[in-house]
């Protein structure tokens, strides 16, 4: 039976141009392993898969070292190496067959990245890696084309080191996904961590280990906001000293106003909101309904009679004060509490009046 070493002897007469790359066998002893230089956080498990195959005497692919100056340090297998030490431990003689790395530190790096020899590299790994890389004075394009992966990947993964410690360890943990979490940091900033940690304990009071991505970041109704536009693509814009109004078709308005309040109450808690008008009981900007010719729920205009019995108002105000208790009942807010919101909000009108 003929093999390579035969096939390279009979290298002239076999018309190949077969060539040899060689590698060398070293004492596990004779190899050091440079602390926090490997890209990959050690798995005992993986470990003991690499001992039993020395063990067992199985083909186990070679670890690619470098010679320095405190003697020949593990670029790529360490797993390799800690599971030759236990094997070696265990009372067996190893030697590993080990190859040179020829190339620069980033390159080193690089080839961490894309060993195929290591297991899959976990996100927070791979991000530290694309760090050190660019600390290295790589662009992220040389990175993604050294590394064979996309721009955009390279970008995501840098981004999720600057996601903030809380979603990091939520990510360490396995409670949020990578993605998510760099989702999370982007779309809420700095209060992205409290906003998870909130959201994983509403996952988990119901049963869940992991707060997704849908959870996470729900998406108002599509319909319901083009259903919104659609209202208000006739709205007329009126600024005044006073005031800046949106002006709305009476028929429209109960509508519109119920779909500002489906969203407000959308929001989750913490996340940043546009200001409402619950901030204030009287503020310039409204969103009102034709003052000309208004028709409003009965129960808003009863309550209105009631509160404005004996005021006068102009009949702008009186929209305002009709919009203000609107909202409230749409709110499920008690009648009390709309009456004593309400009559303060009078009180500061006739006050400007």
């Amino acid at each position: 039976m003929s093999n390579l070493l035969q096939v390279y002897k009979n290298k002239e007469d076999s018309n190949t141009n077969i060539t040899v790359r060689k590698t060398y066998l070293l004492g596990v002893d004779e190899l050091y392993i440079e602390p926090g230089y490997n890209v990959r956080d050690i798995d005992p498990v993986h470990v003991e898969e690499f001992r039993d195959a020395y063990i067992a005497g199985e083909n186990v692919p070679p670890l690619t070292v470098q010679v320095t100056e405190q003697g020949v340090k593990v670029i790529d297998g360490h797993h390799r190496w800690h599971g030759a030490k236990l094997a070696q431990e265990a009372g067996h003689e190893i030697r590993l067959e080990c190859k040179d790395f020829v190339g620069n530190e980033a390159e080193r790096i690089a080839f961490m990245v894309t060993s195929s020899q290591g297991r899959p590299l976990e996100p927070l790994e791979r991000a530290a890696a694309y760090q050190r890389l660019k600390n290295q004075g790589w662009e992220p394009a040389e990175i993604a084309k050294k590394v064979k992966r996309s721009p955009s990947d390279i970008d995501q993964h840098l981004a999720l080191l600057a996601a903030g410690d809380e979603l990091i360890g939520m990510v360490k943990r396995n409670e949020v996904a990578a993605t998510t979490a760099v989702a999370l940091s982007r779309e809420h900033g700095t209060k992205a961590g409290t906003i998870a940690a909130q959201g994983l304990a509403k996952a988990k009071a119901s049963g869940k280990k992991k707060l997704t991505r849908t959870a996470a970041m729900p998406q108002f109704s599509a319909t319901r906001a083009r259903r919104l536009l659609e209202l208000l693509q006739k709205a007329e814009y009126v600024q005044s000293e006073d005031v800046n109004c949106l002006y709305i078709n009476d028929s429209v308005a109960f509508e519109v106003v119920a779909i500002l309040e489906e969203y407000r109450s959308f929001i989750p808690a913490g996340a940043s909101q546009p200001s409402t008008i619950a901030e204030s009981h009287y503020e310039k900007n409204m969103l009102l309904p034709n003052a000309g010719n208004a028709v409003w729920p009965a129960e808003v205009n009863q309550l209105c009679s009631q509160l404005l019995d004996g005021k006068e108002l102009s009949s702008e105000m009186v929209q305002k004060v009709k919009t203000e208790i609107n909202r409230k009942l749409l709110e499920k807010t008690s009648v009390e509490d709309i009456q004593l919101i309400v009559s303060e909000m009078v009180v500061s009108m006739e006050a400007q009046a």
